[in-house]
């Protein structure tokens, strides 16, 4: 369990330094479809490299995946083209907070309901209060 916590921090920790990066790349050059899109370039092309270092023959099992669940890549694209657009006018710190807010309550409703397979865990009293704390204190720290 604590290696799973520790990747997920570091992925953590990587999602204002994705954002502030390529905030940055879409002012400079212009563009945040751009930047985008050389984000993407740089992701797959690594991702690949993982894959093939993992095992290709899970690659070959894609084309048989439920196509709904493909739709992830959309919504990894409109994280990342929002991001990249917002962050420069509204501020890193101002755009990961939404983020955050969506994702607590996104979260909080796929474990409720076992959706897209997840496992189910119940929001119950304990579970909306400790959300609510967790809102709190982003929020807090952006009011500081």
């Amino acid at each position: 369990m604590t290696q799973y916590a520790l990747i997920m921090l570091a992925a953590g920790l990587g999602i204002p330094v994705l954002a502030a990066l390529n905030a940055a790349l879409g002012k400079l050059i212009g563009s945040p479809a751009s930047a985008a899109v050389v984000l993407f370039l740089i992701a797959l092309i690594a991702t690949v490299l993982y894959a093939l270092m993992a095992g290709p023959q899970a690659l070959a099992r894609i084309p048989s995946a439920p196509k709904h669940l493909l739709l992830a890549g959309v919504l990894v694209a409109f994280y990342v083209l929002s991001i990249t657009y917002v962050a420069p006018h509204f501020g890193v710190g101002n755009a990961v907070f939404f983020v955050l807010i969506g994702q607590l309550i996104s979260a909080a409703a796929i474990d409720h309901f076992g959706l897209f397979g997840a496992q189910v865990s119940p929001l119950n009293l304990t579970r909306a209060a400790g959300i609510s704390v967790m809102a709190l204190g982003v929020w807090i720290t952006q009011m500081a």
